[in-house]
């Protein structure tokens, strides 16, 4: 393969995934109809808020559904093979040596009666083969690269004793152990302070010009949608709305629903501004979702023509596309 080819074609290409759930009221379909690709050294984002299935997509690229949930339909396509269709054994292989994930509450991912230079030296061990010593030599590596002070002694550290930016950092440096060629990401600057969130955008973008690494970034926090992200997919109870570059969508968001994050972030200077404006409503119940658009009880354009929108992307560029047919085509 060429270096021409390599570019060119994506390195994850997901298409039509649906998750769902079963339940006492009927199937919930957590991700539905969800397609995106993303190209070796770049970051996706998949922004939206809390519960619109972002965190559930990005489990399903590894098989990590929770029980009783599953993969009802689509494709994972990762070098040439599609993850979906893949055995156990063969998800084992990928996970954490090809495709790593940093999960959203490192307490709850980090194991609290290891300690971290346990941890890390297991995964060194057991991942890329290593012996005991060459493991904590690489594990004091890891520590430093991530930022964490006094390394060396920071081994013996267990999981309480850091702090939440410590902590997190540590799942950065037990992901990006073997080298990944993509990280999935899920929320890793939640519940961290402005200037803990930067440092670890700063790291991620440090290790990705480093080794070319690919990263699924989960948020609903545009700003960091906006400062760590090429392309961005805006999903809402389950759907995508929205997709295309960051730049693009957070200034010409074609999407109501897109808009309407957009104008609820605070504005940098309040006094000369209107201000952050939420949006009105709250996100459906997955199990009642309205015909069409699921966004449009919570819509101000919506109109009768909604309930029979097919809810596919399209736009006046095939970069930078929308759900709705109605508002958006203006902004370009």
């Amino acid at each position: 393969m060429n270096a021409t080819t390599t570019v060119a074609e994506p390195l994850l290409d997901v298409r039509g995934l649906t998750v769902g759930f079963p339940t006492r009221s009927g199937l919930l379909l957590a991700a539905h109809d969800v397609s995106f690709s993303i190209r070796t050294g770049r970051t996706l984002g998949l922004v939206g808020e809390s519960g619109c299935g972002k965190s559930v997509t990005l489990r399903a690229l590894l098989g990590l559904v929770p029980y009783p949930g599953a993969i009802l339909s689509g494709a994972v396509g990762w070098l040439g093979r599609d993850l979906r269709t893949a055995s156990e054994k063969e998800l084992r292989d990928v996970r954490g040596a090809e495709i790593s994930m940093v999960f959203q509450d490192p307490s709850s991912s980090l194991n609290p009666v290891f300690s971290i230079g346990d941890q890390l030296g297991e995964t060194l061990r057991v991942r890329l083969g290593m012996r005991r010593r060459e493991a904590r030599a690489r594990a004091v590596e890891l520590l430093e690269r991530v930022g964490i002070p006094s390394a060396r002694r920071r081994l013996a550290s267990y999981p309480h004793q850091l702090s939440g930016g410590m902590r997190q950092r540590v799942m950065i440096a037990l992901a990006i152990a073997s080298r990944p060629k993509l990280l999935l990401a899920d929320e890793p600057t939640t519940a961290l302070d402005v200037t803990i969130q930067e440092q670890i955008l700063v790291l991620l973008r440090d290790v990705q010009a480093e080794t070319g690494m690919a990263i699924v970034l989960v948020s609903h926090d545009l700003g960091v949608i906006a400062e760590a992200c090429d392309e961005v997919s805006v999903m809402y109870a389950g759907r995508l709305l929205e997709q295309g570059p960051a730049g693009a969508v957070l200034r010409w968001a074609m999407h109501p629903y897109t808009r309407g994050l957009v104008a609820a972030v605070p504005p940098l200077h309040p006094a000369g501004a209107n201000g952050a404006v939420p949006i009105a409503g709250q996100p459906p119940n997955l199990l009642e979702l309205p015909p069409g658009c699921p966004f449009a009880p919570r819509c101000p354009y919506a109109t009768e023509a909604c309930a029979a929108v097919p809810m596919t992307l399209e736009g006046p560029t095939p970069h930078h596309r929308s759900a709705c047919p109605f508002v958006g085509q203006e902004a370009r």
